[in-house]
């Protein structure tokens, strides 16, 4: 069955507008999540070569342990969200892998006590687990694009 658009004159199938809407929304949450982590890798690479400065400059409260939490929720949620989605489409472990070790590698870093109150051991492994994370979304953003629809699809 065919569904017309406003002007009746190209009929496009229901699926397929459907996979236009979600591929597109899939395509900009991987790409945000993508440029968000790859901003967290870098604020937490530049962190300690900035830790003497930043009391001079009133910067603590954007690298403060709240702000941190916040953005490793936010992190936690963006990612789950947009990989479980392309997972549903392309089924391949790889970017769910690198999401899941690299945001294991941050809640360890925000969480456990030793680790976040040392300043280079905590910049290390914040700066690992953001580049993790920024790499599943290139990986997801990927394999969505070498999808083909065909019939060894699971969807």
């Amino acid at each position: 069955m065919l569904y017309y658009t406003n002007n009746e004159s190209m009929p496009l199938p229901k699926v397929i507008l459907m996979s236009m809407s979600s591929s597109l929304l899939t395509r900009l949450l991987d790409r945000f999540g993508a440029t968000g982590s790859m901003i967290c890798a870098v604020h937490c690479a530049l962190t300690p070569l900035l830790m003497a400065a930043i009391p001079s400059l009133g910067l603590s409260v954007w690298l403060g342990d709240g702000f941190e939490r916040v953005f490793v929720v936010f992190v936690t949620v963006l990612g789950l969200f947009s990989l479980l989605w392309g997972y549903r489409r392309h089924r391949a472990f790889r970017a769910l892998t690198l999401l899941l070790v690299g945001l294991a590698a941050l809640w360890a870093g925000v969480l456990y006590a030793p680790l976040h109150e040392s300043l280079v051991p905590h910049a290390i492994v914040m700066t690992l687990g953001g580049t993790l994370v920024g790499l599943a979304h290139v990986v997801n953003l990927r394999l969505n694009h070498w999808h083909v629809h065909d019939a060894s699809c699971a969807h």
